[in-house]
């Protein structure tokens, strides 16, 4: 198993953006995953179409980013026998639903579909993601920033492409904090000061701050960074670290936000990452979201004046954001996974002109995200994608504090999901959820024989 550098060190702007993440190869845990493999139901039946499941297209409201994902496959279906088929799924449902995990249990997993670092250890332990390696070109592989790749590899080879980078901010209404007396001097810093201008904030129709409350891998990865500001960890050197007093006051601030009554127990529309139909309705003032949460509001409440701020921090803490970002994965029990990885390596890694063409408009243009290539950042730069407003602050400001999205296998994720619950919605003590969790991790952990946890 390879080991693994400081995951907590700050990274720069220009290490961010040019020179990378940080190598991700975790430190050596293992143990089986027993999840069901996948089978080959969901992709057509002939071998000659491939199925490809998302949450962007070709949706309803075909937008940019569903019609991304349309040209892409209408693109490479005009040149290829074997088709790509696309298969919408809402994105509430895709990220904190069964949906995709059902399908493989029941064998009718799809050819392609997309997981996020945080879910990569059920279906590489489960058996069912194609190696992508020999689809990808060695200038395709050296195109991405350090460390992205081994985030979806094991022992050196390639199971996912990553098509960005996603780091977390909070969102604030400016006609809020204008109608509550604030102003920018009260944009809060600090854990307490954020209880206490949401307080100021929260009005009949309006709460002052909100956090994501649905249980799943987004909620997880949203939390992350406040354990991560205490300098918590779930593992460390191997072992159990969550009972611990980072992880406890990481839990009891979510708690706060409830029991103060400044945050709502639900949000509106697809949940806490909607910045839309949160911060953009009026529900809310203040809202911790993603970078891509820039282009939504661009596209569907470009009038509505907001800002961002990095996380607030505990006092003592240090600042800290989590580096999410999805990746194209193909099923290996699928009808062609051959044909699935070619098509990934094509859509993500093409370094011709077109290809990176086709990664800025994702990452700049359609959506808004860190691209994950070098040549898709000096294609984004020369367009001047980041020299200003928010995207700017997000690069040079947020970024760097960022943190690549821990990839945990679901019996170390689930504990800590539990307890995130138990402390947020029901009131429970964070002492003992953080005790409780750990205690699950670490019998996990002496048993467990999986790729390595990072």
């Amino acid at each position: 198993m390879s080991a693994t550098p400081n995951l907590h060190r700050p990274v720069s702007r220009r290490s961010v953006l040019r020179g990378g993440l940080g190598a991700l190869a975790a430190a050596g845990v293992g143990g089986p995953l027993l999840t069901a493999c996948g089978g080959d139901g969901g992709s057509g039946g002939d071998g000659k179409e491939m199925s490809f499941w998302n949450f962007y297209g070709p949706s309803d409201d075909g937008g940019p980013q569903s019609k991304w994902f349309v040209d892409v496959a209408e693109k490479w279906n005009a040149n290829n026998d074997v088709k790509v088929k696309l298969r919408y799924i809402p994105g509430k449902d895709y990220l904190n639903g069964t949906t995709l995990q059902t399908a493989f249990q029941s064998g009718e997993g799809p050819d392609i579909f997309l997981i996020s670092p945080g879910d990569f250890l059920r279906y590489y332990n489960g058996g069912v993601l194609q190696d992508l390696s020999s689809a990808l070109p060695a200038e395709a592989k050296s195109d991405y920033l350090p460390g992205l790749l081994e985030a979806r590899s094991v022992d050196g080879k390639v199971y996912g492409l990553p098509m960005e980078i996603e780091p977390l901010a909070m969102y604030y209404s400016e006609a809020a904090f204008t109608k509550a007396g604030l102003s920018e001097a009260d944009l809060p810093k600090t854990w307490d000061q954020t209880l206490a201008v949401a307080e100021k904030l929260t009005g009949k129709d309006r709460y002052g701050v909100m956090f994501e409350t649905l249980p799943g891998y987004y909620q997880n990865f949203t939390w992350y960074p406040f354990l991560w500001q205490g300098d918590g960890t779930p593992i460390k050197d191997g072992k159990v670290a969550f009972d611990s007093p980072a992880a406890v006051q990481a839990l009891k601030f979510w708690k706060d936000t409830i029991q103060a009554k400044v945050a709502p127990r639900k949000a509106l529309g697809d949940g806490g990452g909607d910045v839309v139909s949160n911060l953009g309705s009026g529900a809310v003032a203040l809202q911790q979201s993603g970078i891509w949460a820039v282009a939504d509001m661009k596209g569907k409440a470009a009038k509505f004046k907001y800002g961002i701020i990095p996380l607030p921090t505990p006092d003592g803490g240090k600042p800290a954001t989590d580096l999410g970002g999805w990746a194209f994965v193909a099923n290996s029990k699928g009808k062609n996974p051959e044909a699935a990885a070619k098509f990934i390596a094509w859509a993500l890694g093409s370094t011709d002109a077109e290809g990176v063409e086709r990664q800025r408009q994702w990452n700049t243009v359609v959506k808004t995200n860190v691209p994950p290539r070098k040549s898709v950042q000096a294609a984004a730069d020369a367009k001047g994608a980041f020299e200003q407003g928010v995207l700017k602050k997000f690069v040079d400001e947020i970024a760097p504090t960022g943190q690549p999205e821990p990839r945990f296998p679901p019996e170390v994720y689930q504990p800590i999901a539990d307890a995130i619950q138990a402390c947020q919605l029901n009131g429970s003590d964070p002492g003992k959820a953080a005790a409780d969790a750990a205690e699950r991790i670490d019998t996990f952990l002496k048993t467990y024989q999986g790729a390595p946890i990072s």
